[in-house]
């Protein structure tokens, strides 16, 4: 079976990026992190026959939504920062994708931050309270979705899609962008889980 696997690509990674985007904007906005293991259709289809009619075999990948994350406490996310410092996956998994969703900031508002942050950088978890509030304060916030998904000994992508305002067009598609070296924390978080583990 190993010799009919995918071999990681950008493409395939795309576009099984695009199939999670699909789905997650579908449920809308104002949502908890979620977390997908992509698993090679090809092994899906094989250990699990019953749902042959549900898999796209034109996709080398099938993105797998996780369990819910608790809920968090205090508007951080321990739940989501345990998961990925704590989660191995298992061989069958071929890489992780992670949606969720983020305050964005113009570059000019660094320096609100900065003030906001300065007098509490002997706390970590103090300033990072204080950075989170100071964020969803910001008159010029956006709200959004970062999607970053990395395949095992392949590539990685990192995408931005930006909430709608009321003046965007209603029907308009599904606008992403993609900036150099956009969320590499969570890509390297991403990667780790993908290291050989306990579940190996």
């Amino acid at each position: 079976m190993t010799d009919h696997l995918p071999a990681p690509s950008e493409e395939a990674l795309a576009r099984t990026v695009h199939e999670i985007v699909d789905f997650v904007d579908a449920e809308g906005w104002e949502q908890p992190p979620m977390m997908f293991a992509l698993v090679p259709t090809v092994l899906l289809a094989a250990s699990e026959p019953a749902l042959s009619d549900q898999l796209d075999a034109g996709h080398e990948y099938t993105p797998i939504l996780q369990e819910a994350f608790p809920d968090d406490v205090g508007g951080g996310s321990p739940a989501l920062d345990e998961f990925l410092a704590t989660t191995s996956w298992p061989e069958s998994v071929a890489g992780c994708a992670l949606v969720q969703e983020i305050v964005v900031l113009p570059p000019s508002a660094e320096t609100d931050l900065d003030e906001a942050l300065v007098p509490l950088l002997a706390d970590p978890l103090a300033a990072d309270e204080a950075a989170r509030t100071a964020a969803h304060r910001h008159p010029d916030r956006r709200e959004g979705r970062l999607i970053a998904a990395v395949l095992r000994d392949g590539p990685a992508m990192a995408l931005l899609q930006l909430r709608p305002s009321d003046e965007d067009d209603p029907f308009a598609g599904i606008e992403l962008r993609t900036y150099d070296d956009l969320a590499p924390n969570v890509i390297s978080a991403l990667y780790a889980t993908l290291e050989p583990g306990d579940n190996d």
